[in-house]
């Protein structure tokens, strides 16, 4: 029988975006601490990252969400150390039976078959070559990454079969994949999204706590720029009261940088996000976290979450509409727009049988 964890949330570990794991609701049981002095030691345990492996059936995912704008996703892992505090995909982490909170921080769930998988779907006779979104749940490039290096064999694997791919991150270990980017880039088969909240390095470090400097993020935009590799700035998600005054400066700071493009997105507190946020704001900003919270509710029709396609990521409202004029005047200010269209002509499904003849 499984039993999830909920620990009280009287604290926060260093380099971590929450201090507690709510209750699994898919779960029967779960531990209540009723007095936070005493937590049970089991609750706060092992406050290092485990890696749990998998090896799924599928890898590539039907994206039915008319709000991305790509139908295909692939995430190497599941959970992210970067515990950024309102990341939606918290709420996966219960189908795997942990916690949206610390375990999916904590225990990151690792696909060891992806490549295999990779390549059974691409060779399939009746696959019809669409970009593939990577990163669309959880960054491919979170610490874990520099250890199993899956994102870069997902890449590899991409350019042999000439297979776009959108990639969004905030980390600066894609770096470490420039040599596939250039290559990829010279056949429009890549687009890069760069995800910048802010300016703010002490808000930063709260709000994503084991993500890369807002300064390396925007070094990685310039180099991947100076190297003809498309890249844009996601500012996602945008807070009112706490970050939607970083606009200018964001996109100001990406045009600098040689973003081509810009995305943003209001937050949206869903599943667990709303309890974990909630105390996240109480503990960091005391002082403004109910108005903070009353401007997240006025954007969502009176609740902290929408689900309604095509309002739920952009939100609406007095507030909606002023944070949606500033993007849209400070994009038009600040970013030169480049066209870019995936190139799906080349996707070559015979690839593994062209490689083998070779031997």
């Amino acid at each position: 029988m499984q039993t999830s964890v909920t620990s009280a949330p009287n604290a926060f570990f260093k380099g971590r975006g929450t201090g507690f794991n709510p209750s699994n609701r898919f779960l029967k049981h779960s531990y209540v601490s009723e007095i936070p002095e005493s937590v049970d030691e089991t609750q706060v345990a092992n406050p290092q990252t485990e890696i749990i492996y998998t090896f799924p059936k599928s890898i590539i995912n039907k994206v039915e969400s008319s709000d991305i704008g790509l139908e295909y996703s692939l995430n190497p892992y599941q959970g992210c150390e970067h515990g950024c505090t309102y990341c939606y995909a918290r709420n996966t982490h219960e189908y795997w039976g942990y916690s949206a909170g610390l375990d999916f921080e904590r225990k990151i769930v690792v696909k060891k078959n992806v490549i295999e998988l990779l390549e059974k779907q691409l060779s399939n006779k009746n696959w019809v070559p669409k970009p593939i979104m990577l990163s669309g749940n959880t960054d491919c490039y979170q610490p874990i990454e520099r250890e199993m290096g899956i994102t870069r064999r997902i890449l590899q694997t991409l350019l042999k079969y000439k297979h776009p791919v959108a990639i969004i991150t905030k980390n600066a270990l894609i770096k470490r994949d420039l040599d596939i980017l250039k290559e990829m880039a010279a056949q429009n088969l890549v687009h890069v999204m760069i995800s910048i909240t802010g300016t703010d390095e002490k808000l930063r470090q709260l709000l994503e706590p084991r993500t890369a400097s807002y300064k390396s993020r925007l070094e990685v935009m310039e180099l991947l720029n100076k190297n003809n590799i498309p890249c844009g700035v996601m500012m996602a998600p945008i807070i009112p009261g706490l970050n939607n005054h970083e606009i200018p400066n964001v996109l100001k700071a990406a045009g600098n940088a040689g973003a081509g493009r810009a995305g943003m997105t209001i937050v949206r507190l869903n599943g667990k996000v709303e309890v974990l946020f909630r105390q996240w704001l109480s503990t960091h900003f005391p002082d403004k976290a109910d108005k903070v919270w009353s401007q997240i509710i006025d954007c969502h029709g009176g609740k902290v979450s929408d689900h309604r396609s095509g309002v739920r990521l952009r939100g609406e409202g007095r507030i909606a509409e002023s944070i949606s004029q500033l993007f849209k005047l400070s994009r038009k200010t600040y970013i030169q727009e480049k066209a870019f269209e995936f190139n799906c002509s080349d996707f070559n499904p015979h690839a593994s049988k062209a490689q083998l003849a070779l031997f």
